[in-house]
């Protein structure tokens, strides 16, 4: 076998060119399996548990690089936090994932929350999406890298059908509707998310705008009361909601509105 001293420059790996980079967040799994991933810090912690401790309960190589995509691709769906090698801990929209009455509403805010799917989403709302080699020039359009654009085109796509964004047709992106449970149930689960929230409630007062599916997909993206929002993740946040109301609620003036944010911290 040649050594590697003997190896010649074409030999040696070279670095990704600028259009293999991806510059905008995608997940490598798709939501299903980040979905296991929170049921197994649920199953082994609560809200929360070790990182070695996951992989052993999914009986995967906590050192291998399955597990940590299974990881980063929950986190990139906002269903957790973690620390590299360290703690893992599920976020609010994550644990409302396990609670059956508000596992639907958590899917449509987990894939709305990767910046590549929300992107996606807006662009070809109430049209039919390309087909695939459009929608992976599109999509490298928005940041993706051109050697795995067509990985992140297939985990897109299933992750859309696994959030219900199919269901009303297979040719377009369309949040799915969300059932109502029954007037005495609903109040009960009001009830408890305002307990969650110390009282408060979303705009709207549990009626109008608050009912549709991705106003209630985007609340579920808020983190808990006096935890740690970063300034990044606050105007993301704004935007995501910006682009959900002019979607949702026809504007009385021609043109877009920007949204300028100053915060000091």
């Amino acid at each position: 076998m040649e050594s590697p001293e003997k190896a010649t420059v074409n030999e040696m790996p070279k670095a990704p060119s600028q259009n293999e980079r991806s510059t905008i967040e995608f997940p490598y799994s798709d939501l299903d399996s980040s979905v296991e991933v929170v049921r197994g810090v649920h199953e082994v912690g609560g809200t929360a548990c070790e990182y070695d401790q996951l992989a052993a309960h999914m009986k995967l190589e906590a050192k291998g690089g399955g597990f940590r995509i299974r990881v980063t691709s929950a986190k990139a769906y906002g269903l957790l936090t973690y620390e590299r090698g360290g703690r893992i801990t599920l976020t609010d929209l994550g644990r409302k994932l396990l609670d059956p009455h508000h596992e639907r509403q958590a899917r449509v805010g987990a894939f709305l929350k990767v910046p590549l799917y929300q992107k996606v989403f807006d662009t070809f709302k109430g049209s039919p999406l390309p087909p695939q080699a459009g929608l992976e020039r599109t999509i490298i359009g928005f940041g993706v890298g051109a050697k795995v654009a067509d990985k992140a085109r297939q985990v897109m796509l299933r992750s859309a059908k696994q959030a219900g964004f199919f269901e009303l047709g297979q040719d377009r992106l369309t949040a799915p509707p969300i059932r109502k449970e029954h007037h005495g149930q609903q109040n009960s689960e009001v009830q408890s998310d305002q307990n969650r929230q110390g009282g408060k409630t979303p705009p709207g007062g549990g009626g109008g705008g608050s009912d549709h599916p991705l106003i209630q997909g985007l609340f579920m993206t808020l983190p808990e009361p006096n935890s740690t929002w970063t300034l990044r993740d606050r105007q993301n946040w704004l935007v995501m909601a910006n682009s959900i109301f002019k979607m949702i609620y026809p504007s009385d003036t021609e043109g877009d509105v920007v949204i300028s944010v100053h915060t000091h911290e």
